[in-house]
């Protein structure tokens, strides 16, 4: 079984690395970029497991390390591949 786990900044916190890269963009000449936010990207492969059990353990490896979840919030998909 594989997880994508995508972790990204809370709205409302400032993001100076998609800032930066917002304004890398516009210098560059892509008018129209009005917002950039940055993030991390983790696959994981597992043993396979009844899908709930594999939610709360990825939840879990999120809350104590993938993500800090007093500014993160993070989106997890499951495929059976």
């Amino acid at each position: 079984m594989k997880a994508r786990v995508y972790v990204s900044l809370k709205e409302g916190i400032f993001d100076p690395q998609g800032s930066t890269v917002q304004q890398a963009l516009s210098g560059l000449g892509f008018a129209g970029v009005s917002r950039v936010k940055a993030g991390k990207y983790f696959e994981i492969e597992l043993e396979p497991a009844p899908s709930a059990d594999v939610r709360q353990q990825l939840a879990k490896m999120c809350d104590q390390l993938l993500a800090n979840p007093t500014i993160e919030q993070y989106r997890i998909e499951l495929n059976a591949d």
